[in-house]
């Protein structure tokens, strides 16, 4: 009996540990990049180094920062939007940028921002010569704005392998009817001009996500197309980092049985990681800072995708 108890024992600790997330020190220590309000970060590489864009802090509309590698050091620069566009709240912020180059050379800065004067949320779009701006918004309305959808944020741009461009975003729910979703819009190739109608990519129906889906960012493996996004509310240590993965832009997507980062599985070192970005064998996302809830600095650790599978370390 205590030999077949002992088999049994063993056995049930190598399922654990096949199906258990690693731990923490498994996955290594992030490294805390920019250690002041610098929230929802979007990374672009250039020929002249790295930048990365942020939701507004204080009186800067859309922050941005420069570094000679992914791994830093990073320095906060300035403002990369002009002036607040005609549509929007002069107070309302500007959150979750995403700047992205067409073929011609022209940076175009996504951004969503309050409309005047119903305050619901919508995505904008404006240019600049250079990466880090300055920014001039474009036309007299919004991009993206769909009745019903209780306001759309949080824009990221994926240009497929042959040069399709697609603008994903999130749409926030209601309170009464369907919850959060994530949505695929392709663009022609200006960036400005929507074509077609929106795919939904994945909703908020897991338990864990408190009817939450949020910042998407893709990836393209060589045979899939992983979705990574954030998931609870972002005032939460709940506040984490899931994915999903498909055969095509299109779907269907399928999330991941576990987290992908989150507050447990980091072991406490970032609080509420979210609003991830990968480039360049690296994971950018932010946490909050000095176990309050006023300030979210920019973390990075090291991602791989052995078998089309997201792995840290």
């Amino acid at each position: 009996m205590k030999f077949r108890h002992r088999i049994a024992t063993l056995a049930v600790v190598m399922v654990m540990t096949l199906t258990a997330p690693p731990p923490a020190f498994a996955i290594g220590t992030p490294q805390l990049l920019i250690g002041q309000d610098f929230p929802d970060p979007d990374i672009v590489k250039t020929d002249a180094g790295y930048f990365a864009f942020s939701t507004s802090t204080g009186s800067v509309k859309v922050p941005y920062a420069r570094a000679p590698a992914p791994e830093g050091p990073w320095r906060v620069a300035g403002d990369a939007l002009a002036a607040v566009p005609k549509w929007a709240k002069p107070d309302g912020g500007f959150w979750a940028p995403d700047v992205t180059r067409l073929s011609d050379g022209t940076f175009l800065l996504y951004f969503s921002a309050a409309v005047a004067p119903g305050g619901e949320m919508c995505i904008g779009v404006a240019t600049a010569s250079k990466v880090e701006g300055p920014y001039t918004p474009v036309g007299d309305g919004p991009l993206i704005c769909v009745p019903g959808d209780g306001g759309d944020i949080d824009p990221q741009t994926f240009v497929d392998s042959d040069g399709s461009r697609y603008l994903l975003y999130k749409s926030d729910g209601a309170a009464v009817g369907p919850p959060a979703a994530i949505w695929s819009q392709k663009l022609l190739a200006d960036g400005r001009t929507l074509t077609g109608p929106r795919v939904e990519l994945l909703r908020a129906d897991l338990t864990s996500e408190k009817g939450v889906v949020e910042a998407p960012s893709v990836v393209k493996t060589p045979s899939r197309y992983l979705l990574f996004y954030s998931a609870d509310t972002f005032q939460s240590s709940g506040y984490h980092t899931g994915y999903a993965s498909a055969p095509s832009l299109s779907g269907p997507f399928v999330k991941a049985d576990a987290q992908f980062l989150s507050t447990d599985l980091l072991g406490g070192k970032v609080d509420a990681p979210g609003g991830a970005d990968v480039v360049d064998g690296h994971i950018h996302f932010h946490g909050w800072l000095a176990g309050g809830r006023t300030a979210r600095g920019m973390y990075q650790l090291p991602i791989g995708f052995p078998n089309d599978v997201p792995q840290l370390g």
